[in-house]
């Protein structure tokens, strides 16, 4: 794929400015810090370093990177470390990618409770696949799940989800054998949806008895307790959507799948398609088209650019990415090695080397230049622009 015809950062910093201060009164703290930070990424003003080549003393300048996780450019690395820390905890099972999605009115209301309803969707949806597989009549088993949360449509707009990867089986309850689910079949779609919706409308129900939901504009009035009860209702009885695909062709597959999910943003650089007068035009998924007509472009004003895809910050230390049961933080590595020694595998080679030469330092450099394939190295290092501050008023005499 070639050059973006432009990048979110060049909208920003044309067009953010002005739109800053016309909406200054909405904007959170953590919005306009993601403003900040994609507009200075790699430029001067976060500092950089000079690089020359040692074979054919070509030099260029490499400007400091300014590492949010919501910024187009700066998830690349951070993804890589990501996966070669996983890379060791895959089993030699077959893999499932299963979605849970809130319905459009608790979308609605998620945009003003982020950390507390996309918190319900993390905790609900990991209880809903741990429960209905530690049933015996489904697996009988403790299993293990990575969820990742995306809360954007392919048109940037407000559509919280979680992506799942899990195991095809996991540790019986007395922890002494390995259950594998069914081949091509993991547990049932229909199941999961009602004991997600049933626990996540139960948390939503207790969340407004204790006061911890914050309702705003059109949405006001359901800080009344009948009125929420009443919006409710509907919600108990539709469909709510749990989508499980089929296994993935081996861990490998399951590593690039995570590679392009695990630290995606709202829309990559890659996606524009025009920046002019008007507006930015990009590429998104029309999930309702069918062969080469479900890639479409869609133009929106500068300001409505800017404002989908600010929907989607994150607040601040909210973790977008856990993992349950087997693979929890706490527990991973006993019972990981519980299921390798049950499944009677272990550790690939290529994996019991990394952990071995982990201390070894890498031969590859880290830059390369661009004309011989050289090494680069860093010949002087410029620090972040530092902000101009007026001189401190003088305090009057006491």
């Amino acid at each position: 794929m070639g050059r973006p015809a432009g990048e979110v950062a060049d909208i920003f910093r044309a067009h953010g400015p002005a739109w800053r201060q016309a909406q200054h009164a909405h904007l959170s703290l953590g919005q306009l810090k993601v403003m900040s930070a994609i507009e200075q990424c790699r430029s001067a003003a976060l500092g950089g370093h000079v690089l020359r080549c040692e074979a054919c003393a070509h030099a260029e300048i490499a400007y400091n990177s300014c590492r949010n996780r919501h910024c187009p450019k700066c998830q690349g690395r951070a993804a890589q470390r990501w996966l070669e820390a996983r890379h060791t905890e895959l089993l030699p099972v077959d893999y499932y990618h299963v979605v849970f999605t809130l319905p459009a009115p608790i979308s609605a209301i998620a945009y003003h409770n982020k950390a507390l309803i996309y918190g319900l969707l993390f905790e609900i949806a990991a209880e809903t696949l741990r429960t209905i597989a530690a049933d015996p009549r489904h697996l009988g088993a403790r299993i293990g799940v990575t969820l990742v949360l995306h809360t954007w449509g392919s048109a940037l707009t407000h559509h919280p989800h979680v992506h799942g990867i899990v195991p095809g089986g996991g540790l019986s309850l007395d922890a002494e054998r390995w259950v594998a689910c069914k081949p091509g079949f993991f547990l049932p779609v229909r199941v999961l949806s009602r004991l997600f919706r049933r626990r996540f409308l139960e948390e939503l129900a207790q969340a407004h008895r204790t006061g911890r939901l914050h309702f705003f504009g059109e949405h006001a009035h359901l800080a009344d307790a009948s009125a929420f009860a009443d919006w409710l209702a509907p919600l108990r009885d539709c469909e709510w959507v749990v989508y499980a695909k089929r296994p993935f062709a081996g861990p490998a597959a399951v590593l690039a799948y995570l590679s392009r999910y695990t630290h995606r943003v709202a829309i990559s650089n890659q996606r524009l398609v025009a920046l002019d007068e008007h507006g930015v035009t990009f590429r998104w998924k029309d999930y309702r088209a069918q062969g080469k007509t479900r890639i479409k472009t869609m133009t929106l004003s500068t300001n409505e650019f800017m404002r989908r895809f600010l929907l989607h910050v994150l607040p601040c230390g909210f973790h977008r990415i856990r993992h349950y049961g087997l693979i929890a933080n706490g527990e991973r590595k006993d019972k990981l090695a519980k299921a390798r020694e049950l499944l009677h595998a272990i550790p690939d080679a290529d994996a019991q080397s990394q952990a071995t030469d982990a201390s070894v330092p890498t031969v590859e450099p880290t830059f390369v230049c661009p004309h011989c394939g050289a090494s680069m190295i860093i010949i002087d290092i410029f620090l972040r622009g530092q902000l101009i501050r007026a001189p401190p008023r003088h305090r009057a005499e006491a």
